[in-house]
């Protein structure tokens, strides 16, 4: 192959990692307009949209009925003006249900609606925060992955250094098997994060459609000013008690009576030994709660059960997020302490490396202690990368539990 070409297909096989990258580089704020167009999130929108289109409907009379008909109407000698009672009739009759419970199914429809605004709400908090959470773990894993490869090259030093050892007539044959040892354990840590890669991308591409190569957002724990209605959980449970109020106004309006009004033109013609005529009829008709005890009682006794089941729940939710917002603080604090002691030995390591080499530079001591000290502070920072992943996620869950103004 021409020098020329293999050239120009190196510079095609180099780019085309670089160009995949750049098509899938997004900001924070173009990822989370992807977020908000989440299937899940659609779903509530539509149910909520159709929610306040129930509200609008429950306030409507129903749909007249028109009537068209013949009366007293002879079979066996069929004639419109022979026998004086048959008539031709056309009326309409319309329904008017009471209007207290038509307001309560209208209320109850609209309180669903913000129902729904508010979980779907509280939804995007969760995958909000749940992106948030999986972007530091690709940032944690691709740190790990680099000190895992520094560990792998510190371990080729280390051979080194030992097999010079060996050729100088030191007993450190042992430490060679140590160093392979090791290096299984890095090879089976790099497969851990390759599974943990997949398995995030997996996650990323089901939130936003994509595996983004966006940085880490910092993450800063927002103040709860330690009101229950701070709460996304709390507020939900709060709009289904206010659901749960309409339904109690819905049953106690169905003892209330139910309208209706009937007019029918009729036309009779002209017979042999009668004159044709035209006349009106007209009709009110109302309900009576003649059965309550086994209808509209029953009902009323649920309502309000529900109503009561809608308060505990309400109660219980409040406990639930103070108790899950304590955990997750409680994580939050756990690994900053944690960091703050990796970092106090890494410091120790560090002055401990310092004076092995102060020792080794005199000529005493040998140079194997001062690259494990420095594969000591790799797994370390390892460990502080893990912390690092598990503060933030742990923020990002306090934070979706909160209403952010």
């Amino acid at each position: 192959m021409p020098p020329l070409r293999k050239l120009a297909l190196l510079c095609a096989v180099l780019a085309t990692p670089l160009l995949a990258m750049s098509v899938a580089a997004q900001s924070m704020d173009e990822l989370e307009s992807r977020l908000s167009d989440h299937p899940s999130l659609a779903a509530l929108t539509y149910q909520a949209d159709a929610n306040r289109e129930r509200g609008q409907a429950a306030t409507a009379l129903p749909d007249p009925v028109v009537s068209v008909g013949i009366n007293n109407f002879p079979i066996f000698d069929p004639s419109f003006s022979d026998f004086l009672p048959t008539n031709k009739a056309i009326g309409v009759r319309q329904e008017f249900p009471n209007r207290a419970g038509r307001e309560a199914r209208a209320g109850e429809a609209r309180s669903l609606a913000a129902q729904t605004d508010l979980v779907r709400s509280a939804q995007l908090s969760a995958l909000r925060g749940e992106l948030i959470s999986l972007l530091h773990e690709k940032a944690r894993i691709e740190k790990q992955r680099a000190l895992a490869e520094l560990r792998n090259a510190k371990y080729d030093e280390l051979t080194q250094v030992v097999e010079t050892e060996i050729d100088a007539g030191r007993p450190a044959v042992f430490r060679l098997a140590e160093i392979e040892s090791e290096r299984t354990s890095v090879s089976r840590i790099l497969v851990d994060l390759d599974r943990e890669t997949a398995q995030i991308d997996a996650r990323l591409i089901d939130l936003v459609g994509l595996v983004p190569v966006t940085p880490a957002p910092p993450v800063i724990p927002s103040d709860w000013t330690g009101e229950a209605m701070d709460f996304h959980a709390v507020r939900v449970a709060q709009a289904s008690i206010r659901v749960a109020d309409q339904s109690v106004d819905g049953a106690e309006a169905a003892w209330r009576p139910n309208w209706g009004a009937q007019l029918t033109y009729q036309q009779r013609e002209s017979g042999v030994n009668f004159a044709g005529d035209d006349w009106v009829s007209g009709m009110v008709t109302f309900s009576v709660p003649l059965w309550a005890e086994r209808s509209q009682a029953p009902s009323l006794r649920a309502a309000k059960a529900d109503r009561a089941s809608a308060e505990m729940r309400y109660q219980a939710s409040a406990r639930t997020s103070a108790a899950r917002f304590a955990s997750e603080a409680a994580a939050w604090r756990a690994a900053q302490d944690n960091i703050a002691v990796l970092e106090r030995n890494i410091a120790a390591v560090e002055d401990e490396i310092a004076a092995q080499l102060t020792t080794y530079e005199s000529g005493v001591g040998d140079y194997a202690p001062i690259i494990d000290g420095e594969i000591a502070i790799l797994k370390l920072r390892s460990d502080i990368a893990t912390e690092a992943a598990r503060m933030a996620a742990a923020i990002a869950r306090m934070n979706a539990l909160l209403v952010q103004s």
